[in-house]
Protein backbone atom coordinates (compact mmCIF):
# COMPACT_ATOMS: atom_id res chain seq x y z
CA UNK A 1 0.00 0.00 0.00
CA UNK A 2 1.06 3.59 -0.57
CA UNK A 3 2.67 5.46 2.28
CA UNK A 4 2.34 9.06 3.35
CA UNK A 5 5.08 11.17 1.84
CA UNK A 6 5.42 13.22 5.02
CA UNK A 7 4.44 12.74 8.64
CA UNK A 8 2.76 16.13 8.56
CA UNK A 9 0.46 14.93 5.76
CA UNK A 10 -0.73 12.09 7.99
CA UNK A 11 -1.10 14.39 11.00
CA UNK A 12 -3.18 16.91 9.05
CA UNK A 13 -5.29 14.09 7.63
CA UNK A 14 -6.07 12.88 11.16
CA UNK A 15 -6.88 16.43 12.28
CA UNK A 16 -9.14 16.92 9.26
CA UNK A 17 -10.92 13.67 10.08
CA UNK A 18 -11.54 14.80 13.67
CA UNK A 19 -12.62 18.38 12.88
CA UNK A 20 -14.82 18.86 9.84
CA UNK A 21 -17.83 20.72 8.55
CA UNK A 22 -20.02 19.46 11.38
CA UNK A 23 -18.03 21.44 13.94
CA UNK A 24 -18.77 24.65 12.06
CA UNK A 25 -22.31 23.95 10.95
CA UNK A 26 -23.87 21.17 13.06
CA UNK A 27 -22.42 21.35 16.56
CA UNK A 28 -23.66 24.87 17.52
CA UNK A 29 -27.23 23.91 16.60
CA UNK A 30 -27.09 20.60 18.49
CA UNK A 31 -25.57 22.29 21.54
CA UNK A 32 -28.30 24.95 21.62
CA UNK A 33 -31.13 22.45 21.13
CA UNK A 34 -29.92 20.16 23.91
CA UNK A 35 -29.46 22.47 26.85
CA UNK A 36 -26.69 24.90 25.97
CA UNK A 37 -23.91 24.61 28.53
CA UNK A 38 -25.51 21.49 30.01
CA UNK A 39 -24.93 19.68 26.72
CA UNK A 40 -21.16 20.06 27.17
CA UNK A 41 -21.24 17.59 30.09
CA UNK A 42 -22.46 14.49 28.18
CA UNK A 43 -20.52 15.65 25.12
CA UNK A 44 -17.24 15.77 27.07
CA UNK A 45 -17.92 12.40 28.73
CA UNK A 46 -18.66 10.70 25.42
CA UNK A 47 -15.63 12.33 23.78
CA UNK A 48 -13.25 11.20 26.56
CA UNK A 49 -14.60 7.69 27.15
CA UNK A 50 -16.03 6.92 23.70
CA UNK A 51 -14.95 9.12 20.83
CA UNK A 52 -11.23 9.54 21.51
CA UNK A 53 -10.54 5.85 22.45
CA UNK A 54 -12.40 4.58 19.38
CA UNK A 55 -10.64 7.14 17.23
CA UNK A 56 -7.25 6.01 18.54
CA UNK A 57 -8.19 2.32 18.14
CA UNK A 58 -9.16 2.90 14.50
CA UNK A 59 -5.83 4.62 13.79
CA UNK A 60 -3.85 1.93 15.60
CA UNK A 61 -5.56 -0.93 13.76
CA UNK A 62 -5.13 0.79 10.41
CA UNK A 63 -1.43 1.48 11.02
CA UNK A 64 -0.73 -2.03 12.28
CA UNK A 65 -2.53 -4.07 9.61
CA UNK A 66 -2.14 -1.54 6.76
CA UNK A 67 -5.44 -2.61 5.21
CA UNK A 68 -8.79 -0.97 4.50
CA UNK A 69 -11.98 -1.00 6.53
CA UNK A 70 -13.33 -4.23 4.99
CA UNK A 71 -10.34 -6.62 5.03
CA UNK A 72 -9.10 -5.49 8.44
CA UNK A 73 -12.01 -7.20 10.18
CA UNK A 74 -11.10 -10.49 8.50
CA UNK A 75 -7.79 -10.30 10.37
CA UNK A 76 -9.49 -9.48 13.68
CA UNK A 77 -12.49 -11.80 13.45
CA UNK A 78 -13.92 -13.05 10.13
CA UNK A 79 -17.47 -13.07 11.47
CA UNK A 80 -17.24 -9.29 11.98
CA UNK A 81 -16.43 -8.47 8.34
CA UNK A 82 -19.91 -6.97 8.01
CA UNK A 83 -18.68 -4.10 10.19
CA UNK A 84 -16.29 -3.12 7.42
CA UNK A 85 -19.08 -3.05 4.86
CA UNK A 86 -21.22 -0.99 7.24
CA UNK A 87 -18.37 1.52 7.64
CA UNK A 88 -18.13 1.94 3.87
CA UNK A 89 -21.90 2.36 3.52
CA UNK A 90 -21.95 4.97 6.30
CA UNK A 91 -19.05 6.77 4.60
CA UNK A 92 -21.05 6.77 1.34
CA UNK A 93 -24.09 8.27 3.07
CA UNK A 94 -21.96 10.91 4.78
CA UNK A 95 -20.31 11.86 1.48
CA UNK A 96 -23.72 12.42 -0.12
CA UNK A 97 -24.86 14.42 2.91
CA UNK A 98 -21.81 16.65 3.36
CA UNK A 99 -21.09 17.17 -0.34
CA UNK A 100 -24.65 18.42 -0.79
CA UNK A 101 -24.12 20.97 1.99
CA UNK A 102 -20.82 22.05 0.40
CA UNK A 103 -22.68 22.42 -2.92
CA UNK A 104 -25.13 24.78 -1.18
CA UNK A 105 -22.16 26.76 0.17
CA UNK A 106 -20.70 26.95 -3.34
CA UNK A 107 -24.04 28.21 -4.63
CA UNK A 108 -24.09 30.90 -1.92
CA UNK A 109 -20.51 31.83 -2.84
CA UNK A 110 -21.54 32.21 -6.46
CA UNK A 111 -24.62 34.27 -5.52
CA UNK A 112 -22.59 36.61 -3.33
CA UNK A 113 -20.88 38.14 -6.37
CA UNK A 114 -24.02 40.09 -7.28
CA UNK A 115 -24.03 43.84 -6.61
CA UNK A 116 -26.93 43.43 -4.17
CA UNK A 117 -27.01 40.29 -2.07
CA UNK A 118 -30.15 38.32 -3.00
CA UNK A 119 -30.83 37.40 0.64
CA UNK A 120 -30.73 41.03 1.81
CA UNK A 121 -34.04 42.26 0.38
CA UNK A 122 -37.62 41.22 -0.33
CA UNK A 123 -37.67 42.58 -3.89
CA UNK A 124 -36.84 39.29 -5.62
CA UNK A 125 -39.19 37.12 -7.74
CA UNK A 126 -39.14 34.28 -5.20
CA UNK A 127 -40.17 36.43 -2.22
CA UNK A 128 -43.69 36.25 -0.79
CA UNK A 129 -45.83 38.88 0.99
CA UNK A 130 -44.75 37.29 4.27
CA UNK A 131 -41.15 38.40 3.64
CA UNK A 132 -40.13 41.02 6.21
CA UNK A 133 -36.98 43.00 5.58
CA UNK A 134 -35.26 44.14 8.76
CA UNK A 135 -31.94 45.30 7.29
CA UNK A 136 -31.23 48.93 8.17
CA UNK A 137 -34.61 49.40 9.84
CA UNK A 138 -35.47 50.01 13.47
CA UNK A 139 -39.25 49.66 13.65
CA UNK A 140 -40.09 46.29 12.14
CA UNK A 141 -43.39 44.52 12.72
CA UNK A 142 -42.64 40.80 13.12
CA UNK A 143 -45.42 38.22 13.37
CA UNK A 144 -45.59 34.44 13.50
CA UNK A 145 -46.06 34.43 9.72
CA UNK A 146 -43.09 36.69 8.95
CA UNK A 147 -40.16 35.28 7.05
CA UNK A 148 -36.73 36.85 6.70
CA UNK A 149 -35.20 37.45 3.25
CA UNK A 150 -32.42 35.00 4.09
CA UNK A 151 -34.91 32.24 4.97
CA UNK A 152 -36.92 32.73 1.79
CA UNK A 153 -33.76 32.78 -0.32
CA UNK A 154 -32.75 29.41 1.12
CA UNK A 155 -36.15 27.73 1.03
CA UNK A 156 -37.66 29.25 -2.12
CA UNK A 157 -34.62 30.06 -4.29
CA UNK A 158 -32.01 27.47 -3.33
CA UNK A 159 -34.24 24.52 -2.41
CA UNK A 160 -37.38 25.64 -4.29
CA UNK A 161 -39.62 23.83 -1.83
CA UNK A 162 -42.65 25.70 -3.16
CA UNK A 163 -42.40 23.50 -6.28
CA UNK A 164 -42.58 20.30 -4.25
CA UNK A 165 -45.77 18.66 -3.07
CA UNK A 166 -43.98 16.31 -0.66
CA UNK A 167 -41.91 13.15 -0.85
CA UNK A 168 -44.10 11.84 -3.66
CA UNK A 169 -43.48 14.98 -5.73
CA UNK A 170 -40.07 16.52 -5.12
CA UNK A 171 -40.36 18.99 -7.98
CA UNK A 172 -38.09 19.58 -10.94
CA UNK A 173 -34.32 19.62 -11.30
CA UNK A 174 -32.44 22.65 -10.05
CA UNK A 175 -29.68 22.77 -12.63
CA UNK A 176 -27.55 25.34 -10.82
CA UNK A 177 -27.40 23.16 -7.70
CA UNK A 178 -26.76 20.09 -9.85
CA UNK A 179 -23.81 21.83 -11.46
CA UNK A 180 -22.43 22.84 -8.05
CA UNK A 181 -22.81 19.29 -6.77
CA UNK A 182 -21.11 17.87 -9.86
CA UNK A 183 -18.22 20.28 -9.38
CA UNK A 184 -17.84 19.28 -5.72
CA UNK A 185 -17.81 15.55 -6.52
CA UNK A 186 -15.27 16.20 -9.28
CA UNK A 187 -12.97 17.98 -6.82
CA UNK A 188 -13.38 15.14 -4.31
CA UNK A 189 -12.60 12.55 -6.99
CA UNK A 190 -9.39 14.22 -8.12
CA UNK A 191 -8.41 14.68 -4.47
CA UNK A 192 -8.56 10.91 -3.91
CA UNK A 193 -7.84 9.26 -7.24
CA UNK A 194 -4.15 8.66 -6.46
CA UNK A 195 -4.66 7.77 -2.82
CA UNK A 196 -2.50 9.38 -0.17
CA UNK A 197 -0.27 10.98 -2.82
CA UNK A 198 -3.01 13.46 -3.68
CA UNK A 199 -5.08 13.45 -0.48
CA UNK A 200 -1.92 14.16 1.51
CA UNK A 201 -1.61 17.47 -0.33
CA UNK A 202 -5.31 18.33 -0.18
CA UNK A 203 -5.45 18.02 3.63
CA UNK A 204 -3.17 21.04 3.91
CA UNK A 205 -6.25 23.03 2.88
CA UNK A 206 -9.15 20.92 4.18
CA UNK A 207 -7.61 20.36 7.63
CA UNK A 208 -6.63 23.97 8.28
CA UNK A 209 -9.64 25.69 6.68
CA UNK A 210 -12.14 24.78 9.46
CA UNK A 211 -9.86 26.36 12.07
CA UNK A 212 -9.47 29.48 9.96
CA UNK A 213 -13.24 29.72 9.50
CA UNK A 214 -13.87 29.15 13.22
CA UNK A 215 -11.34 31.85 14.10
CA UNK A 216 -12.93 34.32 11.67
CA UNK A 217 -16.41 33.58 13.01
CA UNK A 218 -15.15 33.94 16.59
CA UNK A 219 -13.56 37.33 15.95
CA UNK A 220 -16.51 38.56 13.93
CA UNK A 221 -19.07 37.35 16.46
CA UNK A 222 -17.15 38.75 19.43
CA UNK A 223 -17.06 42.23 17.86
CA UNK A 224 -20.81 42.44 17.21
CA UNK A 225 -23.01 44.54 19.52
CA UNK A 226 -24.45 42.47 22.36
CA UNK A 227 -22.12 39.54 21.64
CA UNK A 228 -21.66 38.68 25.33
CA UNK A 229 -25.41 38.57 25.92
CA UNK A 230 -25.74 36.25 22.95
CA UNK A 231 -23.07 33.90 24.34
CA UNK A 232 -24.75 33.85 27.75
CA UNK A 233 -28.14 33.12 26.16
CA UNK A 234 -26.62 30.39 23.98
CA UNK A 235 -24.70 28.61 26.76
CA UNK A 236 -27.20 29.12 29.61
CA UNK A 237 -27.54 25.58 31.01
CA UNK A 238 -30.92 23.87 30.79
CA UNK A 239 -30.37 21.05 33.28
CA UNK A 240 -33.71 19.47 32.45
CA UNK A 241 -32.33 18.44 29.06
CA UNK A 242 -29.96 16.02 30.83
CA UNK A 243 -32.96 13.91 31.82
CA UNK A 244 -34.42 13.89 28.31
CA UNK A 245 -33.80 10.88 26.05
CA UNK A 246 -35.23 12.53 22.95
CA UNK A 247 -33.01 12.83 19.88
CA UNK A 248 -32.90 16.30 18.30
CA UNK A 249 -32.66 16.54 14.52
Amino acid sequence: RDKWSKKMDFLLSVIGFAVDLGNVWRFPYICYQNGGGAFLIPYTLMAVFGGVPLFYMELALGQFHRTGAIPIWKHICPIFKGIGFAICIIGLYVSFYYNTIIAWALYYFYSSFSSTLPWASCDNPWNTPACTNYFGRRNVTWTNFSRSPAEEFYTRKVLEIQKSGGLYDVGGMHWELLLCLFLIFTIVYFSLWKGVKTSGKVVWVTATLPYVVLLILLVRGATLPGAWRGVVFYLRPDWGKLLSTAVSV
